[in-house]
């Protein structure tokens, strides 16, 4: 009986210490992630938010413009944009895992890289804005919407050029876990940007003209604060000046964002192409506005999950850089609970409020009515949102975005577009058929990473993840002969 006593006591002591360090181990990779995603949301929230106070400053001033600018924000913002993420979080991928071997030096040197490569893809890209209204008439779009959507491609053009630098410094930044610099300065940059767009639009009356303005202007702040802060002695271990070295190498560099650009533009294009299917809709003005209305709402939501997703590349990129695959297993778990959490939130906001969420960016009653019907879709969509993006960071984290790439191109463009313009076209549910298409594509793809993830050799992506750094860090001769040094 005693020994009975006895055993039941031990047996429960061990429990206890094991549940408190589980929460323990909980609570602090739950600190780690936080100190990289709270910034990285700040930081997205506010950015693409001047991108909504654009739209709906626009939205207020005809039906016409609002949706020259959905389709211009839609397909060849998120077109090139996507090219550029993708193509950036190479810089994510080699800068996260060099912090974690404490390779600080050449931190700087991938940095330059990026810019070089991202400088010459934006600028091959550049005529998509140039001919901005040629290509939607192409593309079938009304008279009206194409040249209004012409006119503003042009003043996106700024934008390309931006996108080369504050996405790679935002990214090289965050795996060194000083991208609270990004947040603060993207808050000052939306505080700056309402009151100028007020200013351009409603008190100087500059129409179309002083919203894209506007946005050029506090865009641009952005870099020049980021610029200031790198260049300012506050990165001393991981800059350490221009170099010749961000010529060498570049090549494997070049391949890697390739891949990564692929794959995050197989996701971002995905709902340029169903914006596309809506221009062709009856009443195009209506369901392209209202369409590109509940997918830059979804996409605000997004943001919050893009800062999971960097975390989760700089956490999982810089465990694979120590060497350590139980802490990637692990951190892997925390961060997709804390986003479906996070996911569920908003989807509730989204549904007690979606009658309302048209009126944000319009006075139209059509185009705020559609917005409404599309809000049960868009709950959907938030809920979805929480889940893939973290598990894409832990892709980029570990430098698989090739295979994500192939899953992408399978679930978005052989099952989703289809099964969107089948139910849009034939089953003529119009928007609805092809955002339920859109979800089920998210669906297939969410579905698809998960058993990636679980299928995972995490103990031989360290074994990769050390070959790269030690091939790269050797044959960057004009850079000191640091010793390597293991966390």
């Amino acid at each position: 009986m005693d020994n009975g006593i006895q055993e039941r006591l031990l047996r429960s002591g061990s429990e206890g210490k094991e549940v408190g360090g589980l929460k323990g181990k909980v609570y602090e990779e739950s600190k780690k992630i936080w100190r990289v995603a709270l910034p990285g949301i700040i930081a997205r929230v506010a950015s693409f938010g001047t991108i909504i106070v654009t739209q709906s400053f626009i939205g207020h001033l005809n039906s016409l413009d609002l949706a020259g600018y959905a389709l211009v924000q839609t397909l060849s913002v998120r077109f090139i944009n996507g090219i550029l993420i993708g193509m950036s979080s190479a810089t994510e991928t080699l800068c996260g895992q060099a912090y974690g071997a404490r390779q600080y030096h050449m931190m700087g040197i991938y940095l330059q890289r990026s810019w070089i490569v991202d400088f010459i893809t934006s600028t091959i890209f550049l005529p998509i804005f140039i001919f901005g209204m040629p290509l939607f008439r192409l593309l079938g779009e009304e008279e009206g919407i194409a040249r209004s959507a012409g006119y503003i491609s042009w003043w996106f053009i700024p934008m390309v050029y931006n996108f080369v630098f504050t996405l790679t410094m935002q990214m090289y930044l965050q795996a060194q876990q000083k991208n609270n610099f990004v947040a603060w300065i993207s808050i000052l940059q939306i505080i700056i940007h309402v009151p100028l767009s007020w200013l351009f639009v409603n008190h100087l009356n500059w129409g179309v003209d002083g919203a894209m303005g506007a946005l050029c202007i506090s865009s641009w702040f952005v870099v020049f604060g980021e610029f200031a802060y790198i260049f300012g002695g506050w990165c001393p271990q991981t800059w350490t000046g221009f170099s010749t070295a961000a010529f060498k190498d570049i090549l494997p560099v070049i391949k890697l964002s390739i891949s990564s650009g692929i794959m995050v533009c197989l996701e971002l294009w995905y709902n340029s192409i169903l914006v596309l299917l809506a221009g062709y809709m009856s009443n195009a003005e209506v369901a392209i506005s209202a369409f590109s209305i509940c997918l830059n709402v979804n996409g605000w939501e997004f943001m919050i999950c893009l800062g999971f997703l960097g975390a989760a590349c700089v956490r999982i990129a810089n465990e694979l850089g120590r060497g350590d695959a139980k802490a990637t297993k692990f951190s892997i778990k925390v961060l997709i609970t804390t986003s479906i959490v996070i996911g569920v939130f908003f989807t509730v906001i989204c549904l007690v409020f979606g009658n309302k969420l048209g009126y944000f960016f319009t006075n139209d009653v059509e185009v705020a009515k559609t917005v409404s019907d599309l809000s049960l879709l868009l709950a959907i969509s938030v809920l979805l949102n929480s889940i893939y993006p973290v598990l894409s960071g832990v892709a980029v984290g570990a430098g698989l975005q090739g295979t994500v790439a192939i899953i992408n191109l399978c679930c978005f463009y052989l099952i989703g577009i289809p099964v969107g313009a089948v139910l849009g076209y034939v089953a003529h549910l119009q928007v609805e058929g092809i955002w339920i298409g859109m979800n089920i594509g998210v669906f297939t793809q969410t579905l698809a990473l998960s058993y990636m993830a679980w299928r995972t050799d995490w103990d031989k992506q360290v074994r990769i993840a050390s070959e790269r750094l030690q091939r790269w860090y050797l044959k960057s001769s004009e850079e000191p002969k640091h010793e390597i040094e293991h966390a």
